[in-house]
């Protein structure tokens, strides 16, 4: 292997830094607003943000922060399945989440959860899905649930792996 190709495959691994929210100062913030952000809005997301979280201390009088971090982390898959390709058949296989990609896609699911949902604006729908998702309801809930049904349904093939 060449240094060139040695030195892209290092380059594309390595974590990006993810910059802390100015307010909060806590870097899922900072995650979930960028996946709110639409057409390069961002004062626009954190003002939805912001917005969100005044709405979840009205409403629960507790710390924004924590319900939003217990949110995620209620949501965050333990195990997804990939698809791979063995002889010509195509099989679902179970493989665990790394923590950070679990994140990720409990706040993707988070979000399509809060678009999805009947509301006035975005700040409430956001609100209202992570004060249920710390409750342990909710679309998203239903959605990790759901991976982790289909994830045990097709564990035969986890040796595939």
């Amino acid at each position: 292997m060449c240094k060139l190709a040695l030195h892209r495959s290092s380059v594309a691994n390595r974590k990006r830094n993810i910059e802390s929210d100015p307010i909060y100062r806590n870097r899922l913030v900072n995650l979930l607003v960028d996946r709110i952000l639409k057409n390069g809005k961002k004062s626009l997301a954190y003002q939805i943000f912001h917005q969100a979280m005044k709405r979840i201390r009205q409403k629960t009088n507790r710390n924004p922060l924590s319900v939003l971090r217990q949110a995620v982390r209620r949501v965050t898959p333990d195990v997804v399945t990939e698809t791979k390709r063995v002889g010509g058949s195509t099989y679902r296989v179970p493989v665990e989440v790394v923590p950070a990609e679990g994140k990720a896609s409990a706040i993707r699911w988070s979000l399509i959860a809060c678009r999805r949902r009947s509301g006035r604006s975005m700040a409430s729908r956001l609100s209202d899905e992570s004060m249920d998702a710390a409750r342990n309801s909710g679309s998203a809930i239903r959605k990790k649930e759901e991976t982790h049904k289909v994830a045990e349904a097709n564990k035969a093939f986890a040796h595939f792996r």
